[in-house]
């Protein structure tokens, strides 16, 4: 997987690093970051309170963060951020027993001035041709929980097809799978 800063448009993502720890502690307690992380609405804190320095920490090849960037007066500042892993190696063996040469995609834009502008788009966009360039990789897996209708919507409308419901611990998730075949043909 590329380490690369990637341009698209007007969204690049970058690597994740120390330095944003802040950001990413504070987007984590937006209402609309919380809500796509759990369907518990009692919830100050989005994944579970995640330790952003011990995450970044342990980035990798198998599993590391991006941060997306947005140009403005000619200085990018962060908007959102994205979780990309091989669901196959990752440490944790979140996503089971699954096959390899997979990628697993998470996504979210933090900075709730920015919603509904196209910036996820360009983000998935981006984050999906990187991960298609490798040429072992046959899909992607995404998985919203079933209750986030605009994140299915939005993944439907970039191609990806359902696989089918599955609880993730107490998380219900309506998984979905984007083949390298559905990519190219809709690039």
């Amino acid at each position: 997987m590329s380490s690369e800063t990637t341009t698209a448009g007007r969204v690049r993502l970058r690597p994740a690093t120390l330095a944003d720890v802040p950001t990413l502690q504070a987007w984590d307690r937006e209402p609309h970051v919380i809500a796509c992380s759990s369907d518990r609405p009692d919830l100050e804190v989005a994944f579970d309170g995640i330790d952003w320095p011990e995450e970044l920490a342990e980035s990798s090849d198998v599993s590391f963060y991006r941060i997306a960037e947005v140009a403005h007066d000619g200085l990018w500042r962060p908007i959102g951020v994205m979780q990309i892993c091989d669901p196959h190696l990752e440490p944790t063996h979140y996503w089971g027993e699954i096959e390899p040469n997979l990628r697993a995609m998470d996504i979210w834009i933090g900075d709730p001035g920015t919603l509904n502008m196209g910036y996820g788009t360009q983000m998935m966009t981006l984050a999906l041709h990187d991960a298609f360039s490798d040429p072992k990789v046959t899909a992607v897996v995404i998985d919203p929980l079933n209750s986030n209708t605009d994140a299915i919507r939005f993944y439907q409308r970039m191609g990806f097809e359902v696989v089918g419901r599955r609880m993730f611990d107490e998380d219900d998730c309506l998984v979905h799978r984007l083949t390298r075949e559905q990519w190219e043909a809709r690039t």
